[in-house]
């Protein structure tokens, strides 16, 4: 089977799904150009600014159908009465899905594999066939996406059989993961931020001057006094003086006229 290559749709797609700043859309759109034609389509190879234009064309129709987040409905990826390439009409969303998934291993290129409950996505992403087909498509949509599947011990499966359920690994084929640039481009891209704000902070400094340090006034470096414990000891021992305080609730003695003991 052929291999996938990803059109202007796809890249557009992964940033609102993923949810990829704006600022840094134009450092991702960088970045998969210059991988070429091992993952895009030949047209969009050519020219950076044409294929920035077509990338920037299809984020603006997914934000027109509300396809903004990780919530939003995979079958918005497609326009109406779109044909699948890969799987069979009724599991597009399936073949949609994979694409970003597919395109996630290739951003981060330090990352082995991501762990997949590809069994649940049946019912997640709204596809109505059954465990058979589904299992079919599933197998279909890994070789032209040049992904592989394995369970938690690393032991690979075979999808045609049927889906396991739970977790699964899918990573990129060994092969078309060397031929990448074989760094994390996000990772990289961290850094690069860190070492503009690094040199944008130095330059500040050098015309404005360091900030001076800011001292502790004088009511903060007071000292709190003591709270008192009255005429009581911690450990509940009478003080020698307890008879001038007071515990507080109990009555009061005194004396009559008559000089008797009386309570009030």
């Amino acid at each position: 089977m052929r291999s996938y290559y990803f059109n202007a749709r796809d890249v557009a797609a992964y940033f609102k799904y993923f949810s990829v700043p704006s600022h840094l859309e134009v450092s991702y759109m960088q970045y998969i150009f210059s991988l070429g034609d091992r993952v895009l389509a030949k047209p969009l190879t050519r020219d950076f600014e044409e294929f920035k234009r077509e990338v920037y064309r299809e984020l603006y129709f997914l934000w027109s159908i509300g396809f903004d987040s990780e919530k939003s409905d995979v079958s918005s990826m497609v326009t109406e009465g779109q044909i699948s390439l890969i799987c069979d009409q009724e599991c597009i969303n399936l073949e949609s899905y994979m694409k970003l998934i597919c395109l996630y291993l290739i951003f981060s290129g330090n990352m082995p594999y991501i762990n997949l409950d590809l069994a649940g996505l049946r019912h997640e992403l709204g596809i109505k066939c059954g465990k058979k087909a589904f299992a079919g498509n599933a197998a279909m949509v890994l070789e032209p996406l040049r992904l592989n599947v394995s369970d938690c011990s690393g032991n690979q499966c075979d999808l045609s059989k049927g889906v396991p359920e739970g977790n699964l690994r899918i990573y990129l084929e060994s092969s078309f993961k060397q031929s990448l640039s074989g760094m994390d481009f996000r990772e990289s891209l961290r850094i690069r931020q860190m070492e503009w704000l690094k040199e944008l902070k130095e330059k500040s400094f050098s015309e404005f001057g360091q900030i001076p340090a800011r001292r502790k006034s004088k009511a903060s470096a007071r000292k709190v006094p003591a709270k008192r414990t009255g005429g009581y000891r911690p450990d509940h021992t009478v003080s020698a003086d307890s008879g001038k305080n007071q515990p507080k609730g109990s009555p009061k003695v005194g004396k009559n006229k008559n000089n008797s003991n009386w309570r009030i």
